[in-house]
């Protein structure tokens, strides 16, 4: 299963048509302490680059975007009740929302494992 990274810091792993969506280990560092998180409506439309979820921290909230269009199909539940999760294990159990894709071309003008990690290095 390849995993692929937005410049928004959000990872997408790819089964099928569907795809697995959470922020990165590098995003939850920047965001700190998470105390809530909001997921998508299951059913939901949603465009690459657009909002899909929130995230929020003792320092902030975000957006969470969608790296691919598609519709939601499913949410990671866990997270309602245990936000600190994302903390824990942010690019594993702490995935946020699953949407089956619309377009997976997409996929291409993501980056791979080694790219986002110059990408973020880059920042520092």
């Amino acid at each position: 299963m390849t995993t692929h990274y937005s410049r928004e810091h959000e990872w997408i792993r790819v089964e099928g048509d569907v795809a697995t969506v959470g922020i990165t280990g590098h995003a939850q560092e920047q965001l700190g302490d998470i105390v809530f998180v909001e997921l998508p409506e299951i059913g939901k439309s949603v465009t690459q680059g657009g909002d899909a979820a929130v995230v929020e921290s003792v320092k902030a909230a975000s957006e969470v975007f969608s790296p691919v269009t598609g519709e939601v199909v499913e949410t990671n539940a866990d997270l309602e009740g245990r936000p600190e999760l994302v903390n824990e294990d942010p690019e594993g159990a702490a995935w946020f929302f699953k949407v089956r894709m619309s377009e997976p071309g997409e996929l291409d003008g993501l980056m791979d494992a080694d790219a986002y990690k110059a990408f973020v290095e880059s920042l520092e």
